[in-house]
């Protein structure tokens, strides 16, 4: 019997007993047919979750979130192109940081780290600079739980002809994301999060015309170039690079998981996990950072209460030799901490949780 951790950190997430069964499987050349047909129907089905259908495709890379992140910006702004991005928290400016490093054209519509992008002020900086070819912005900011105005900033970006670029690495499989409804060119995530795989592996789901439109862009990088790892994917059946076997197998595991609970159940899951931990914060006298309608449901910034006999420390490891983790704000307007509702868990382990929390502040507040 492997030891449950209860993980309330936004990723790695908590995994299933049998997403981590599936890593043990024999050893197998990745370069054999049996397991491009494996890579195949992950790659099918990576799609099949945000309904991306035959115009879409899925680009698996191997690394972090952020490789796949810096795989797009630096693969699909031509030359002269130049992309705006929302900066409303680490991650928005990570990908600013990443911009920079390739040389790419950019502007940042800048907010504190917990302010609410607004879709006016996003379109008057379009409207002041007509060279704009991409929009980037993140669903989910995990910096402060918030979610962003998607389907508006995509609207807005369709208005003044640009792609837009989606970091949706804990939305995807968590959120209610429809790619038929809402088209963007390129969504980005990652096998750790919602989704319920194991780090090793990210991912790009791509509009197929507009990845063909940067084939003949002068190569800006190598390993994480989309294109040429599209294609060589579609040609062999095989990563252009060196895959993690077994993460793939256990990512495999975990979308057949994902599909047998059902879309709608697990977001109804995560949602219910979501109101089980206000419910705790609120009996503990705590108070989250963001109003209730900017809330993500998956993961909810705290504010650090202003006493002396607090310490984010203190209270990470009463939780932590419990079997449960939390995490540490990142630089937000206000002090916090953070505590994410996905991965496999339900609202019974934050009850687990609220009890510490009322344990702890119990005692200091």
């Amino acid at each position: 019997m492997i030891k449950r951790n209860i993980l309330l950190n936004p990723g790695p997430a908590t995994t299933t007993d049998t997403v981590k069964q599936a890593l043990v499987v024999p050893d197998i050349c990745p370069r054999e047919a049996e397991f491009g047909e494996v890579t195949l129907e992950v790659q099918k089905k990576l799609v099949k979750v945000v309904n991306g259908g035959a115009d879409y495709t899925a680009i698996m890379l191997m690394g972090s979130g952020t490789a796949a992140v810096e795989a797009v910006l630096s693969s699909v702004i031509p030359p002269q192109g130049k992309v705006l991005i929302i900066d409303n928290g680490a991650y928005g400016r990570r990908a600013r940081e990443i911009a920079e490093a390739y040389g790419i054209d950019q502007a940042a519509y800048e907010l504190a780290w917990g302010d609410y992008p607004e879709v006016e002020a996003v379109r008057r900086i379009l409207g002041q600079n007509g060279r704009f070819t991409h929009l980037f912005l993140v669903h989910h900011e995990t910096t402060t739980g918030m979610l962003n105005p998607l389907p508006e900033l995509h609207a807005l970006g369709r208005r003044f002809g640009l792609e837009t670029i989606v970091d949706a690495m804990s939305s995807y499989a968590g959120l209610p994301i429809d790619l038929g409804a809402l088209p963007v060119e390129y969504l980005i995530s990652s096998a750790n999060k919602c989704i319920q795989g194991m780090a090793g592996i990210s991912f790009i789901i791509s509009r197929r015309d507009s990845l063909e439109k940067s084939k003949p862009y002068p190569k800006r990088n190598f390993y994480l170039n989309l294109y040429a790892n599209e294609q060589h994917l579609r040609g062999t059946g095989q990563f252009l690079f060196t895959p993690p076997v077994q993460v793939l197998y256990a990512l495999r595991q975990a979308l057949d998981e994902f599909f047998t609970e059902g879309a709608e159940n697990r977001f109804r899951r995560y949602a219910r996990s979501y109101q089980e931990l206000r419910k705790g914060l609120a009996e503990a006298g705590l108070e989250c950072l963001l109003p209730d309608w900017q809330h993500s449901k998956l993961l909810t910034a705290v504010l650090e209460p202003k006493v002396p006999a607090y310490s984010y420390q203190n209270f990470h490891d009463h939780c932590y030799r419990r079997g449960v983790t939390i995490y540490p704000g990142k630089c937000a307007k206000a002090d916090t901490f953070r505590i994410a509702n996905m991965g496999a868990i339900d609202y019974r382990d934050i009850q687990v949780f609220n009890a510490l929390l009322k344990e702890y502040f119990g005692r200091i507040l």
